[in-house]
């Protein structure tokens, strides 16, 4: 794919540089923060006055002089102390909008070296319902796996679920006080135990909560819980079975919800899969002499000279003997690099996690399994209520992302209906619309954000077809495609495009910065890039919109030239949509 208008006029202004005998690097060019002078600048004179020890506008004005003289350039002047501002060709915007029409991926480029990447997200814990926490993690992680496929990379995406812990326990000592003569608590019963689980998702969600409540005012009722967890643990045969039950009937839970976000996993590993490992692990960094002992517990140092704040050493190995997350989490590191030999692993999950992968990745390192940089915690923030405190329902109890997700499509249902948005569709048109518009509310909204960003959770903004949100984007590519279908319905088709109008040179403006979108948010991991410039694609074809007729423009050649720069709007605006994990409905 030939190079953006932005990338070219770089060429150029760098070859001036050169030129000058300054580095080529100093013509970078970018949009313009004054697009009212010009679309384009170049702030290299600024920064290469220091090194040619002159006056950046002495610099610019020399930079700018040989620029006048080259076809790609139409217009181009120094403002205040230094700027160049540029104005492109206008026969370079045609060949651009053409380019660009042309190709499947509407200007983004694929990555030159693809790598094997894994993303953890997700993290649901077995037996607990998903709640708003998940939320960032999942729609985050999926938007990240979407898009590091998008650029070439390929991707695994591991949910993590969380099946090893004490609520393990307290599932299995709470059932055996309701159900004792189920054979699973026969501590000589080596199986084989029952295909039928004992209990539904409805119950486990009931047990567990009743046995943590339970456990927090009394320390044997505790103390039975992690004697439970230790020997499920250690392997008792009737403990894994119920575990297994446990697993299989929490993950047919999960997918329901998963699937409602419209997230999918390639593999649905726990920390349970990789318990086998963990002597394994143990043994590496003891091998290694990476690991020491301390008052009777296994430990690995992984703080630095020159650490900004101290950082505990990590524990692989309890004085009682027991394993933790960490351990757990080096396991599955194990695991992956075995499995899958990757370049990359991103970790999205919440920010209070920070010190805990950073000494995970530092121990990973040390022991030699990945390089440094090879291991990612893709923090984020939290989703608050209007208090500014982490959402909660009206008694103060857990929102569920179940209900999150239903509130959100009765909304959406309220506002096609105030809109007067689908009248003309049948009842179940209207309800996957409705779905379609309510998860584009929830995932933009989370997404607009720089992910470390704490936002406040509000239904009526973000199901708005009025301003930045996901609704308004969805409304704009029901839109574009309606004008299609109506130009087909007249006979009329797209066809090559011409760049006349002012509109259409913004508009062709805002669509060559697509790839610059996509780079930003792979490489910052960070969606909030995608969501920008869909808003702007969207803002600069209403302009076009308003500004140029298309299906009666006065000529067939304006009419498909119009048509051809619809169709590639629609185009790019789906490919980001997608990205995010939104799809845009035929009708509204």
């Amino acid at each position: 794919m030939p190079a953006s208008i932005a990338d070219r006029l770089a060429e150029r202004a760098g070859a001036a540089f050169a030129a000058e005998g300054l580095p080529a690097a100093f013509g970078a060019v970018i949009r313009s923060d004054r697009p009212d002078l010009s679309p384009f600048q170049c702030n290299g004179a600024l920064a290469a006055a220091k090194e040619a020890k002159k006056p950046p506008r002495d610099i610019a004005a020399a930079v700018a002089a040989r620029l006048a003289a080259d076809p790609l350039v139409a217009a181009v002047d120094v403002a205040g102390p230094g700027f160049l501002n540029l104005t492109p060709a206008p026969d370079i915007v045609t060949v651009r909008a053409r380019e660009l029409a042309a190709d499947d991926r509407a200007g983004a480029e694929r990555v030159g070296t693809p790598r094997k990447v894994v993303i953890d997200f997700g993290g649901p814990n077995v037996a607990k319902p998903m709640h708003v926490g998940h939320l960032r993690s999942s729609v985050l992680g999926d938007a990240l796996q979407r898009l590091f496929r998008f650029r070439g990379d390929d991707v695994v995406s591991d949910i993590h679920l969380g099946d090893w812990g004490l609520q393990m326990g307290h599932l299995i000592t709470e059932l055996e006080l309701e159900q004792p003569d189920l054979p699973y608590f026969d501590a000589a019963n080596e199986g084989p135990f029952p295909d039928a689980p004992p209990v539904t998702i409805d119950d486990l969600a009931r047990l567990y909560p009743q046995a943590s409540g339970k456990a927090k005012s009394d320390p044997d009722r505790l103390a039975a819980s992690r004697r439970a967890t230790a020997e499920l643990q250690a392997g008792r045969a009737g403990y894994r079975a119920l575990l297994r039950h446990f697993i299989a009937i929490s993950v047919a839970a999960l997918k329901q919800d998963f699937d409602a976000l419209g997230v999918r996993f390639d593999i649905w590993k726990g920390e349970s899969d990789v318990d086998p490992l963990v002597p394994e692990v143990v043994a590496a960094f003891k091998d290694k002499g990476a690991a020491e002992e301390s008052d009777g517990a296994w430990i690995v140092r992984v703080a630095r000279d020159g650490d900004k704040k101290d950082l505990a050493p990590l524990i692989l190995v309890t004085s009682e003997g027991s394993s933790l997350y960490a351990t757990t989490d080096l396991a599955t590191i194990l695991d992956r690099r075995r499995a899958f030999a990757p370049d990359l692993i991103l970790y999205v999950v919440d920010l209070a996690q920070s010190d805990h992968f950073e000494q995970v990745f530092r121990a990973a390192v040390k022991v030699g399994w990945l390089k440094e940089g090879a291991l990612e915690h893709i923090k984020f923030g939290t989703v608050n209520g209007p208090d500014g405190k982490r959402l909660r329902t009206r008694d103060g109890g857990t929102f569920r992302l179940s209900d999150l997700i239903q509130e959100a499509r009765d909304r959406a249902r309220e506002r096609l209906a105030e809109a007067r948005l689908g009248d003309d569709l049948s009842a179940d048109e209207r309800d996957a619309v409705a779905d379609a518009v309510a998860l584009a509310a929830i995932k933009f909204a989370d997404l607009q954000n720089y992910r470390t960003t704490n936002y406040i959770f509000d239904l009526d903004r973000f199901t708005s077809f009025e301003g930045k949100t996901g609704p308004y984007l969805l409304y704009a590519a029901v839109r574009v495609k309606s004008l299609l279908r109506k130009a087909a319905d007249d006979g009329q088709a797209a066809g090559e495009i011409r760049i006349e109008a002012p509109e259409e040179t913004a508009l062709l403006f805002e669509l060559d910065n697509f790839d610059t979108a996509v780079r930003l948010a792979y490489e910052k991991r960070a969606p909030n890039a995608l969501c920008d410039h869909a808003f702007s694609l969207a803002q600069a074809f209403s302009k076009f919109y308003a500004a140029c007729p298309i299906l009666k423009a006065g000529d067939a050649a304006t009419s498909a030239s119009r048509l051809g720069l619809a169709t590639l709007t629609l185009k790019q605006l789906e490919l980001a949509l997608g990205l995010l994990g939104i799809e845009a409905p035929e009708r509204m």
